[in-house]
């Protein structure tokens, strides 16, 4: 949303002036209540307290977070495997916001992708290393000694450096007299506040406190994941990981795709599937790929989790005074949560500033980002269904193998299956625009031809004369 055309810019203060009078408007003195502090709430924070700044608007922003981004293991865990696309980074840097080197754990160069019919390195298409793979807590347990800094804590201190403040408190309820939301916290005290931004994704358990809302918000589907962090020694991590990102596309049942993440003396491993269980986990940890690549019966697990990871849009995510935003409203289909936490954090709170806080307003202006990111979804579904399909032949997986191999072994190749293997990993590109790359006339020539390739019988190894 761009604020430099002078007429976006009248029309944003005539929809402010329009909603003073039927008490929609934010003014001086507002408070808002921010209800997690992930990125979503401190993009949300960030920009509605920039904003208001530029329009001389003293607003004051209550961030509850009840974890400490600072501490170790699941007292600062964020239930997310970490990886931020180059993409990203420059949209963050567009914002003024620089991921400072403290927070980088490592940079990746690249991605290796590996199956049961072989492997295939993957260089950035656009030649740039702007991959960064970071902790969005202060890192595992057992990794106090650990040089290691929290995204999200910097993100907070963002947020803090705007104006915005930060409550630990336990909410336990949330009232609406005279429309205007109230929490309870657990001491018996309450406080009113003209907005809330929900912010906690959905592993909270402040999203059941909304079941009575008279916006019936409907929640998303969800299905589990799976995050394990193994520790080495960094040397030992370098030698085995490299600079890459590993990523598994292997044929286990209700299994998805895999990545394997190194960040200094850890290594993150990441599971995305149809509700994960022991049984899946234990089937990929042990899979001969797997160890082929990283030992994983040699290098001890440290600190797991099995979050839940939202699979769609809620049904209207907002109402007269409330909005959710980020993995509590919408999010990209298993990748780039990060990036659809600061747009619809973003979109938010230029609503909130610029329109109003009214159910209404929300509609207008903050769900058109909701829905684009849902439909984009709905082109991801396709495009993983399909994969799902491919995976189960081994003539195509040969056909994916070969053609990304003979792309990157051809220097000026246009990188067709490396394109569509990189963005579908880091999230870099919108599952519609990865889609349209599949319908190129020389992503299908190439395809078809590696596939015809692959099913001519391989000749068997000559052995010894």
């Amino acid at each position: 949303m761009s604020f430099s055309r002078q007429s976006s810019v009248a029309d944003s203060f005539a929809d402010f002036e329009g909603n003073e009078s039927r008490g929609f408007a934010l003014e001086d003195g507002s408070r808002i209540a921010v209800v997690g502090g992930g990125p979503a709430g401190s993009f949300f924070s960030y920009f509605l307290l920039k904003m208001a700044d530029a329009v001389d608007l003293d607003i004051e922003v209550d961030i509850f977070e009840p974890r400490s981004f600072h501490r170790c293991g699941p007292a600062g865990c964020n239930h997310c495997g970490g990886v931020v696309s180059e993409s990203l980074v420059q949209i963050l840097a567009a914002e003024g916001i620089v991921l400072p080197r403290s927070v980088v754990q490592r940079g990746v160069e690249s991605y290796e992708v590996h199956m049961d019919v072989g492997d295939v390195a993957i260089a950035s298409p656009v030649q740039e290393q702007r991959i960064a793979a970071l902790y969005r807590g202060n890192g595992p347990r057992e990794g106090e000694d650990a040089r290691l800094e929290s995204f999200d804590g910097f993100l907070l201190g963002l947020a803090m450096d705007w104006g915005a403040s930060i409550a630990p408190r336990l909410i336990t309820g949330i009232e609406w007299p005279g429309g205007r939301p109230e929490l309870q916290f657990a001491d018996s005290a309450s406080a009113a506040y003209d907005l809330i931004a929900v912010a906690t994704g959905v592993n909270s358990q402040f999203i059941n406190l909304l079941e009575d809302h008279p916006a019936g918000f409907q929640p998303p589907k969800t299905t589990r994941g799976y995050i394990c962090e193994f520790r080495a020694t960094e040397a030992e991590i370098r030698e085995i990981l490299g600079r890459s990102v590993h990523v598994f596309l292997l044929t286990i049942p209700r299994f998805e795709f895999a990545a394997i993440i190194p960040k200094g003396e850890f290594a993150t491993v990441v599971m995305v599937g149809e509700d994960i269980d022991e049984e899946l986990v234990q089937a990929f940890l042990t899979d001969p790929v797997v160890q082929s690549v990283f030992p994983t019966d040699r290098i001890p697990c440290v600190c797991s989790c099995r979050p839940q990871i939202n699979l769609g849009a809620r049904k209207r995510p907002y109402g007269d005074r409330i909005v959710l935003v980020g993995d509590s409203g919408v999010t990209r289909l298993f990748k780039d949560g990060i990036g659809a936490a600061l747009r619809t954090g973003k979109a938010a709170a230029t609503t909130a500033i610029f329109h109003g806080v009214s159910r209404e307003d929300f509609r207008r202006h903050f769900w058109p980002a909701c829905q684009a990111i849902a439909r984009d979804n709905a082109v991801g579904r396709l495009m993983f269904a399909t994969n799902e399909i491919m995976k189960k032949s081994r003539v195509t997986r040969r056909a994916i193998l070969a053609m990304a191999q003979r792309e990157q072994a051809t220097t000026g190749a246009r990188p067709h299956m490396s394109s569509l293997l990189w963005n579908m990993f880091t999230g870099s590109e919108p599952y519609t625009e990865m889609f349209k790359g599949t319908l190129h006339p020389g992503f299908i020539r190439h395809f078809l031809t590696s596939l015809a390739a692959s099913l001519k019988p391989r000749r068997p190894r000559a052995g010894p004369v």
